[in-house]
């Protein structure tokens, strides 16, 4: 059978077993949309959090990043991975007993004030609505490649899919299906990667094949890499070109600013109570690694064996899945110099126009004539490996299983902004349990058509508006949460001057710095300290402390009453049941 047979199989196999969870387990009180009553069992919850927190930038944007980029990608595997353990070990158990399960909830009622859940609610949707858009054109472009649609089809069916399991069965259902959804990933994710381990070093273990030698060969793998790419032009693929302090700068803040992420906070409200959530957490955090260990590999041996496949070679003698990724846009060759073969170099091929190239503009600039898509490394892996056509169904499975995931995360992370912190808290106190029902399942059927149409609309500068949004989750949740657990004379004044001028510090230098709204677009030589703008999030971190600290010093000190409670949650002989979900 050919591969889109095979993708129509196991697509719709997957698709039919999330739905028919949905189904099973849909919410029939705001509790369980919220929360899925919390009562989940911490394996199935650890599982639920692994895969709400890979997403598609986990699973098919980390490998390529790390792939072209080499040392200087790692930042993000570390900024990553360390942003959950932060989260799991700094902040999750204290809001899970603090009993507040969205973070403008906890803010609004921590530093007892509207404008302070006004300013979190503005944050908590710029930043989901950031991720959601992603996650949607991820969906859009597995769905154009394997199931040959156009990009906008694709996005179309991904909002229908995750509207009816994320309206329906809210937190229940959705935790369930994510269940689901981490177990179809990461047998994704490991299948292929095992394969070409085996094939290139004779080694099944992809962390230890990286490190070994090529199968036939006197030379090791990361060796035989570096050779290929300075013949090429590029950097030595262990070399990075980054300063130490933009490396500190930019993992720091993809640190923070994950463990600020609001979809991933609510999980811990999830299960029965804080020793569970302490469980769950340390389970997730090993299902991730799983995932975040071997995507290294895998970048590896992508690089490798598309660099042997292209470099060059005749393009009419290009294997099938060349000319079906040209098909996507994704991968683009111009033949500048005539003469039938691929020159694969360093450099631009084509003109680039907001960060995008232009197929009808060879860049004149470059001998360079291929442009290759970061993102299409890992779903190209198996091909280029030439695996069995089931082994490529499965990774796009996998890639919709974990884009899809992290959606339906995202988008009730939005409902329950609007309906329980806007709705509930500010606009309408005495709304019914069924009317608050209606309204979270009403703005996630919104939230999906927005989502849709910045996935078939993406805007110019996606990657950079990414950036901002961990950026602005550091600069503005992150100091927010830790004082209002860990400093009991922090007040409203203190944190809301605090989070105001985080987020104007780090919009005004993303405007500045990276979309070039204000002025031209400056050099890099100008860059403030030398931090680039995906690792200026730091900085309006610390200036957040500052200011937070330094404001609620010449304030008044909060009610008795908010100072016991900030005391209470740090004692952890509450382990039993904690706070309630409400």
């Amino acid at each position: 059978m050919d591969v889109k047979i095979w993708t129509y199989i196991i697509v719709g196999i997957t698709f039919a077993i999330y739905i028919g969870i949905a189904i099973w387990t849909r919410a029939g009180s705001t509790k369980e949309f919220y929360v899925a009553g919390g009562g989940v069992s911490p394996m199935a919850n650890g599982m639920a959090t692994a895969a709400d927190w890979m997403s598609a930038a986990s699973f098919i944007s980390m490998a390529g990043i790390i792939s072209f980029a080499g040392y200087d990608g790692a930042v993000y595997l570390m900024g990553w991975t360390g942003g959950y353990v932060l989260l799991a070990l700094l902040l999750a158990p204290y809001l899970r007993k603090f009993g507040k399960f969205t973070v403008p909830d906890f803010i609004g009622d921590r530093y007892y004030s509207k404008t302070a859940r006004s300013v979190a609610v503005f944050c908590a949707l710029i930043v989901s609505f950031t991720y959601v858009a992603g996650q949607m054109r991820g969906v859009g472009v597995v769905f154009s490649r394997f199931l040959e649609v156009e990009i906008n089809t694709g996005v179309i069916i991904g909002m229908i899919i995750v509207l009816f399991y994320a309206v329906l069965g809210g937190m229940k259902g959705i935790t369930y299906t994510q269940v689901a959804q981490y177990c179809v990933l990461i047998f994704a994710f490991m299948v292929p990667a095992i394969f070409i381990s085996i094939q290139m070093t004779g080694n099944p273990i992809p962390q230890l094949g990286m490190g070994s030698t090529v199968a036939g060969e006197d030379v090791y793998l990361l060796d035989k890499l570096n050779g290929l790419s300075t013949e090429l032009g590029f950097a030595e693929y262990t070399d990075g070109s980054k300063s130490m302090l933009d490396v500190f700068a930019i993992t720091l803040a993809l640190m923070v600013g994950t463990a600020g992420l609001p979809h991933v906070i609510v999980r811990f409200f999830t299960v029965k109570n804080v020793k569970d959530a302490r469980k769950s957490a340390g389970l997730a955090l090993v299902f991730i690694a799983i995932l975040y260990t071997t995507a290294p590999a895998i970048a590896v041996f992508a690089r490798t064996n598309l660099i042997e496949t292209v470099s060059n070679k005749e393009y009419a003698e290009m294997p099938q899945w060349f000319k079906n990724w040209e098909k996507t846009g994704l991968l683009m060759f111009n033949d500048k110099n005539a003469d039938g073969k691929i020159q694969y170099v360093k450099g631009d091929a084509f003109v680039l126009k907001d960060g995008k190239p232009q197929k009808d503009q060879p860049n004149p600039e470059s001998v360079n004539e291929l442009y290759i898509d970061n993102d299409i490394m890992v779903l190209a892996n198996p091909e280029i490996a030439k695996l069995p056509n089931w082994v490529i169904a499965l990774v796009a499975a996998g890639a919709l299983a974990a884009a899809l995931s992290t959606a339906a995360g995202l988008l009730l992370v939005i409902s329950a902004a609007v309906s329980h912190d806007l709705i509930k808290k500010m606009v309408n106190p005495n709304i019914s349990e069924k009317g608050e029902l209606w309204s979270a399942r009403i703005s996630a059927a919104v939230a999906v058509v927005i989502a849709g149409y910045f996935g078939i609309n993406p805007p110019g500068f996606v990657a950079a508006v990414v950036a901002l949004a961990f950026g602005l989750a550091a600069a503005s949740f992150f100091p927010a949460i830790i004082l209002g657990i860990f400093h009991k004379r922090m007040n409203k004044e203190g944190a809301v001057a605090g989070m105001i001028v985080g987020m104007l510090l780090m919009l005004y230098y993303m405007a500045k710095y990276k979309l070039g709204w204000i002025g031209d677009l400056p050099d890099k030589s100008e860059w403030w300290f030398g931090i680039s703008p995906e690792g200026f999030g730091t900085v309006a971190m610390v200036a957040n402390f500052i200011v937070a600290l330094v404001v609620s010093k010449f304030t008044p000190a909060p009610p008795q009453d908010v100072q016991d409670i900030v005391e209470n949650i740090r004692i952890p002989s509450g382990a039993g049941e904690a706070g309630a979900a409400h």
